[in-house]
C-alpha cells in the first residue's frame, strides 16, 4: 500500500449543537479538531491528547465522550453537543454555568468546558447528588488550578437550582 491509499477524504454528516453539518474530512481527523478547526467551536479544549484530562469532553448522543480520542467520522449520523450549546444565547448562562460563576468554580478556565459537559450529563441522570457522588463523577476531569472544592460547590448549587426550577 502506498501513502496515497490513505489520503482519501470521507463525507461526514452529523448534528452539532442542534445544527446539521455536512463536510468532507480526512478519516484520521479527530472530533476535537473537526469541532475547533472545521466548525470554529473553540470551546472544546485539547489538553493531554490522551483522553486523561477531560478538557476535550463533549456529549456524544447525550453521553460524555473524549473528543481527542474520537475520530470525526465516528460521529457520522450522531448528535454532538459542545459547551457552546449550554447557554441560551449571547450574554446568557445555563443554570450550571451560573452556579460556576457564583461559586467561583473556575480559575484559568481551561478545564471548565469539559467539566461543564461532564456535569451537565451527570446532573441529568443524578438530580440530587451528594458531595461524594459529585467528586466521583468529577474524577475523570483534571483541574490544576481550583483544588475542586469550588467546582463541587458549583455542581451541588446547580443541582439544587435545577430541582427548584423543576418543582416550580
Amino acid at each position: 500500500m502506498s501513502s496515497s491509499d490513505f489520503e482519501h477524504e470521507v463525507k461526514l454528516s452529523l448534528t452539532v449543537n442542534g445544527r446539521r453539518y455536512t463536510r468532507t474530512v480526512e478519516p484520521r481527523m479527530l472530533l476535537a479538531d473537526f469541532l475547533r478547526h472545521e466548525l470554529g467551536l473553540t470551546g472544546t479544549h485539547v489538553g493531554c491528547e490522551h483522553g486523561v484530562c477531560g478538557a476535550c469532553t463533549v456529549q456524544f448522543d447525550g453521553e460524555p465522550a473524549r473528543s481527542c480520542l474520537t475520530f470525526a467520522v465516528q460521529a457520522q449520523g450522531h448528535a454532538i453537543s459542545t459547551v457552546e450549546s449550554l447557554a441560551g444565547g449571547p450574554g446568557k448562562l445555563s443554570v450550571l454555568q451560573e452556579a460556576f460563576r457564583e461559586c467561583h468554580g473556575l480559575q484559568c478556565g481551561y478545564c471548565t468546558p469539559g467539566i461543564l459537559m461532564t456535569m451537565q450529563a451527570y446532573l441529568a441522570q443524578h438530580p440530587d447528588p451528594t458531595e461524594a457522588e459529585v467528586r466521583e463523577a468529577l474524577s475523570g476531569n483534571l483541574c490544576r488550578c481550583t483544588g475542586y472544592q469550588h467546582i463541587v460547590d458549583a455542581v451541588l448549587l446547580a443541582a439544587k437550582n435545577l430541582r427548584a426550577g423543576a418543582a416550580a
